[in-house]
C-alpha cells in the first residue's frame, strides 16, 4: 500500500484492488493489504412447496369455504369450514405443522350446529381462538371462543348477537389487537344499507363480550374487505371497497381504546372497483401489504405498500403480481425470519391456485413470477406458522370432491454476506479501477468529490450494502461529514 500526498490534509492511499470498484464508493482493506468494495449479497428467496394432506374427507363430501388461523402459543394451526358432508354445518379441524412439512390433523370437532354462509376463525391470543359467524337462526353475528388441546379444540357456549341491534350480517372479518388484547371483528350490515361495521370483542375464559359498534364505511361497502392489525403503531388497519365513493379501493386506521375503536380518515389506493382484499403486516419494514383485485386493470392481481402515520395511511405505487383475470379470492402472510410476504390466490379461469412471494423496499413491491400452487380452489386461506417457520394454505380442493386439504410453503432464507466491519473502512474510491489493477482512494481527513444527494452538515454512515446514510447501520461506521451535495470529508 502506497501513501501519496499529506495524510494530514487531503491523503491518498494507493493498494490493489479485490474485485472490481466503483468510482466513489467505501472501501475497505483486506488482511492481506488489497481493498475491495463494501458489498453485501443477498440470495434470493426460492419456495419449496409440500404435498396436500387432508383434513375433512369423508366419503361423499369434503370442505366448503375455509378461514385458518395459527395458535402461537399451542403452535397449532386452525381450520374453520363448511363440513359437506355434515349438512354444511362449521367445523373446526386442528392440526400440527412438522419440520418436515407435513401437517398432521386430529379429528375435526363441531363449532356451529349450523350452516353459516359467512364465518371467520383468529387467534386471539392466550392459546385462545375466536371463531365469528353468522347465526343462521337470527340472521345476526354469533361468535364462540375456543381452546386448543393437542391436535383438537373445545368451544364455550355462544356469545350474543355482536350487531347489537340483531340485525342481519353479510360476511364476517376479524383481528387480534396484541397491544390492547382485544379481538375486533369487522362485517357488513345488510339492514343498515349495507354499512361497513366493526366491533371490539373481550375473550374472557371461554366466552367473548362485545362492546358498542362503529360504522367505518357509511355509505355501503362490497363484497369483500379485510382487516389487520399493526403491530408497530398499534393499530388496526381495515381495506375495502367504498359504496360512497364509485367502490374505490379504501383503507382506514383504526384505534382500539379498551371496548371501543375509533378510526380516522378514508384513503384511497386505488381508484376503480376493487375486490378480494387481503391484508398483512410486514413486520420486517414496518408496513401495511393490501392484495385486491383491480378491475379497472381487467381484474388483475395487485398489491400495494400502505404506510402508517398516526390514525393516517399513505400509500406507494400499486404493482401487479399477475396479469390474469383473479378470482374473488386472495389471501397473504409474512415470513419475518426471511423478510418476505406470500400471496396465494386462484384464476378466474379454471380456478387454478397461484402463488408469489413479495418484497418490500420502502414503499415499492417486487414479485416473483407467480407459479402454480397446486389443485384447484374456489377459496383458499394462508397463515404463517411462526414455531417451524412454515406458510399453512388450506382450501377447498375442486380437483378431488372438495376435500379440505393444506399444504404448507417454506421459503429459503436469505443467507446475507458482506464485509464490513467495525474496524476494516478505510476510505472512498477516486475512480472506478478493475480487478487486480491500482485503486487510489480518498481516506482520513481527505475530501471524497464524486458522491451525489449528500446534504451539507450532515454526518453519513456506511452501510452493509456500500451506500451511505445519515442513520447508521450494524455496525455503525461513520462515513464523514458532507460538505456539499458531493462532498464528503472522509472521518478521521
Amino acid at each position: 500500500m502506497k501513501v501519496v500526498g499529506n495524510i494530514a490534509s487531503d491523503s491518498e492511499v494507493v493498494a490493489t484492488a479485490s474485485g472490481a470498484i466503483t468510482a466513489g464508493k467505501p472501501v475497505i482493506v483486506n488482511s492481506n493489504g488489497t481493498v475491495a468494495q463494501v458489498f453485501e449479497n443477498v440470495d434470493s428467496a426460492t419456495l419449496a412447496v409440500s404435498g396436500s394432506y387432508t383434513f375433512e374427507s369423508a366419503a361423499g363430501s369434503g370442505a366448503l369455504y375455509v378461514s385458518i388461523c395459527f395458535d402461537s402459543v399451542n403452535n397449532k394451526i386452525a381450520i374453520a369450514y363448511q363440513d359437506i358432508g355434515n349438512s354444511n354445518k362449521l367445523t373446526v379441524a386442528v392440526g400440527t405443522v412438522n419440520t418436515n412439512g407435513s401437517i398432521t390433523f386430529g379429528t375435526p370437532v363441531l363449532a356451529y350446529n349450523a350452516s353459516p354462509t359467512y364465518f371467520h376463525i383468529v387467534y386471539a391470543g392466550s392459546g385462545k381462538v375466536v371463531i365469528a359467524y353468522q347465526d343462521t337462526s337470527a340472521g345476526g353475528g354469533a361468535s364462540k371462543v375456543g381452546t386448543i388441546s393437542g391436535n383438537s379444540v373445545s368451544f364455550g357456549s355462544q356469545s350474543s348477537d355482536f350487531t347489537g341491534n340483531g340485525n342481519t350480517i353479510q360476511g364476517v372479518y376479524a383481528a387480534y389487537d396484541s397491544n390492547a388484547d382485544r379481538v375486533v371483528l369487522a362485517y357488513k350490515d345488510a339492514n343498515d344499507g349495507d354499512d361497513g361495521v366493526a366491533v371490539v370483542g373481550t375473550v374472557s375464559g371461554t366466552s367473548i363480550s362485545y362492546g358498542s359498534t362503529t360504522k367505518f364505511a357509511s355509505s355501503g361497502i362490497g363484497t369483500t374487505w379485510d382487516l389487520h392489525f399493526d403491530s408497530s403503531n398499534n393499530k388496526i388497519v381495515i381495506a375495502y371497497s367504498d359504496g360512497g365513493n364509485n367502490y374505490y379501493g379504501t383503507c382506514k386506521v383504526g384505534t382500539v381504546s379498551d371496548t371501543s375503536i375509533s378510526f380516522g380518515s378514508a384513503a384511497v389506493f386505488e381508484s376503480a372497483d376493487s375486490r378480494a382484499f387481503a391484508i398483512c403486516f410486514d413486520s420486517t419494514n414496518n408496513k401495511m401489504i393490501i392484495a385486491y383485485k383491480d378491475t379497472g386493470n381487467s381484474n388483475y392481481a395487485t398489491a400495494v405498500v400502505g404506510t402508517v402515520s398516526g390514525t393516517s395511511i399513505s400509500y406507494g405505487t400499486p404493482a401487479v403480481f399477475n396479469s390474469a383475470n383473479t378470482y374473488e379470492d386472495h389471501s397473504i402472510d409474512h415470513d419475518s425470519n426471511a423478510g418476505k410476504h406470500v400471496i396465494v390466490w386462484s384464476l378466474q379461469s379454471g380456478l387454478t391456485n397461484k402463488y408469489a412471494i413479495g418484497t418490500v423496499s420502502g414503499t415499492s413491491l417486487s414479485y416473483t413470477t407467480s407459479a402454480n400452487l397446486g389443485d384447484t380452489a374456489e377459496q383458499l386461506d394462508i397463515v404463517f406458522d411462526s414455531n417451524v417457520n412454515k406458510f399453512a394454505v388450506a382450501y377447498d380442493n375442486e380437483s378431488s370432491s372438495n376435500n379440505g386439504v393444506a399444504r404448507t410453503i417454506q421459503l429459503a432464507y436469505n443467507n446475507t454476506t458482506n464485509n464490513l466491519t467495525s474496524e476494516n473502512f478505510i476510505g472512498f474510491a477516486k475512480d472506478a479501477v478493475a480487478d487486480g489493477a491500482s485503486a487510489t482512494l480518498h481516506t482520513a481527513n481527505s475530501i471524497s468529490r464524486n458522491q451525489s444527494s449528500l446534504t451539507a452538515g450532515q454526518t453519513y454512515f456506511v452501510q452493509n450494502d456500500g451506500t451511505l446514510s445519515e442513520t447508521a447501520d450494524d455496525p455503525s461506521v461513520t462515513a464523514g461529514t458532507a460538505i456539499s451535495a458531493t462532498e464528503l470529508i472522509v472521518k478521521g
